[in-house]
C-alpha cells in the first residue's frame, strides 16, 4: 500500500518527537508516574495546548483540528516510541468517539472543547475486566456477557430517567484513578429485559471510589473503580441506543490507533538496541557488528516495519484495527524480547530501558489482545472458515493436520 504521508502529517510527526525529546522519553518516566496523575501535567499541558493533542481528531467546531484517525496514530506513535505516560489513549482513543457518536449536542457542546484543550481527561470504566471484549476486538460484545450479566454482577442502573444511580465496580481501567470524567457501562431495565448502556460520571461524583492499582507496566496506570448509590447522567438522549455498537465501531479505530502506538514501542526499542550494540564491544570488536547479530536486527526491522504498514492501513480502514493491532503487538513483543537479549546482562535491569520497553508490549498483550484471540475473532467476523457443519461428527474444515 502506499503509506506516504503528507506534510502536515510529517509535521506533526516532528514537531512531537522534537518536543517528547527534549520533555520526555524513557529517562523522565519515574518522575512521571510518580505523580499522583500517573503521568507528568506540565507536559501533558504543553501537549494539548502547543500541539492539540488530544483534539487532533476532533471536529472543529469542538475546538478540534478536525484531522483523522490516522494523524492520531501518528501521534500515537511518537508517544509509544518515547513510552509516554499520558491520558491521550483513554481520552482520545476510547472515550472522545463514544461522547462524538452518542452523545447529546450540549453534552458533546460541554465536553468536547474541554477534552480538546486539554482541561478535561475521560476514562471508559467496563465491567468485566476485558477491555478487548467489551470493544468487540476478541469476541462479540452484543449479548451482553462482558458487562457481568443482567441480575448480579457488573454495573447496576438503578431508578428513573434523568435520576439514575450506579452500584457496583470496574477492575483494569486505563487512567481510571485521575480521569476527570469517567464513561461507565452499567445494566439498565432490570432482569431478564437488562441491557447496557453508557454513563457519564464526573470524577468527584459522590459515592465514586477509585484505587489505583499496581500495574506490571507502570506507564499504562490502571485503576478499580467502586460506584456506590452514585448518580450519572444517561450519555445520549435516547436510552434505546446500541451502547453496544458504538464501543465495537470504537474499538476498531481504537485498534488502529493502537496498532500505531505498539509500532512506536517496537520501533523506539529497535533503535535503541542498534545503537547500543554498535557501541558495546566483546571478543575485541562492536557486538554489532557480528554477522548473527546482523541478522537479528534486520529480521525485527523487517517485522517492525510489516507492522508499521498494517497500521496505517488500518488507521485508513478500521476494518483491518484488529488484524493490525495483533499484528504490532506480536511484533512490539518479539522485538521487545529481542531488545532485552541483545543488551544481555544490563538488559534484565528492572529500571533499564530496554525493561521498560518489554513490560509496556507484554502489558498491552494483557490489556488490548492476546493475540491469537484477536486473529480468531477478525477471522470468525470476516467468515475466513465459513459455516461450520457436521458430518460422521467432524466440522466443515476439520481434517488431519
Amino acid at each position: 500500500m502506499d503509506t506516504a504521508l503528507t506534510t502536515e502529517q510529517h509535521e506533526i510527526r516532528r514537531a512531537l518527537r522534537d518536543l517528547l525529546a527534549r520533555y520526555g522519553g524513557p529517562g523522565a518516566i519515574p518522575d512521571a508516574v510518580g505523580t499522583a496523575e500517573g503521568y507528568d501535567p506540565a507536559l501533558w499541558r504543553r501537549l494539548a495546548g502547543d500541539l492539540g493533542l488530544p483534539g487532533l481528531a476532533l471536529a472543529e467546531e469542538y475546538g478540534g483540528a478536525g484531522c483523522t484517525a490516522t494523524e492520531l496514530a501518528l501521534a500515537c506513535e511518537e508517544t509509544g516510541r518515547a513510552l509516554l505516560p499520558s491520558p491521550l489513549l483513554a481520552t482520545a482513543a476510547l472515550a472522545a468517539p463514544l461522547i462524538a457518536a452518542l452523545g447529546t449536542p450540549d453534552q458533546r457542546a460541554a465536553l468536547l472543547p474541554r477534552i480538546a484543550d486539554g482541561t478535561l481527561t475521560a476514562a471508559l470504566a467496563l465491567p468485566g475486566g476485558s477491555l478487548a471484549t467489551a470493544l468487540g476486538l476478541t469476541g462479540d460484545n452484543r449479548d451482553g456477557t462482558w458487562a457481568g450479566g443482567g441480575r448480579a454482577g457488573g454495573i447496576q442502573a438503578r431508578g428513573k430517567e434523568g435520576e439514575r444511580r450506579l452500584y457496583g465496580e470496574a477492575d483494569r481501567v486505563l487512567d481510571g484513578h485521575s480521569a476527570g470524567l469517567l464513561l461507565v457501562a452499567a445494566h439498565t431495565g432490570g432482569y431478564p429485559r437488562s441491557r447496557t448502556q453508557l454513563f457519564l460520571v464526573p470524577g468527584d461524583a459522590p459515592g465514586l471510589t477509585r484505587t489505583r492499582l499496581t500495574a506490571l507496566d507502570e506507564t499504562r496506570p490502571l485503576a478499580r473503580v467502586e460506584l456506590r448509590d452514585t448518580p450519572a447522567e444517561p450519555l445520549g438522549a435516547d436510552d434505546t441506543a446500541d451502547a453496544a455498537a458504538a464501543l465495537a465501531a470504537a474499538g476498531r479505530t481504537a485498534a488502529a490507533i493502537l496498532a500505531a502506538e505498539a509500532v512506536g514501542t517496537a520501533a523506539g526499542a529497535l533503535e535503541r538496541t542498534v545503537e547500543y550494540v554498535k557501541t558495546r564491544e566483546q571478543f575485541g570488536r562492536a557486538v554489532g557488528s557480528f554477522q548473527a547479530v546482523k541478522h537479528r536486527l534486520a529480521d525485527l526491522y523487517v517485522r517492525v516495519e510489516a507492522a508499521r504498514s498494517a497500521a496505517y492501513h488500518a488507521a485508513r480502514d478500521p476494518e483491518s484495527g484488529p488484524l493490525a493491532l495483533a499484528q504490532a503487538l506480536e511484533a512490539a513483543r518479539i522485538t521487545t524480547g529481542e531488545a532485552v537479549q541483545l543488551h544481555g546482562g544490563i538488559g534484565f535491569t528492572w529500571e533499564h530501558e530496554a525493561h521498560r520497553y518489554l513490560k509496556r508490549a507484554a502489558g498491552d498483550d494483557l490489556l488490548f489482545g492476546p493475540v491469537h484471540r484477536l486473529r480468531d475473532h477478525a477471522a470468525e467476523r470476516a467468515g475466513l472458515f465459513g459455516p461450520t457443519t457436521v458430518a460422521s461428527g467432524v466440522p466443515h474444515g476439520a481434517g488431519v493436520r
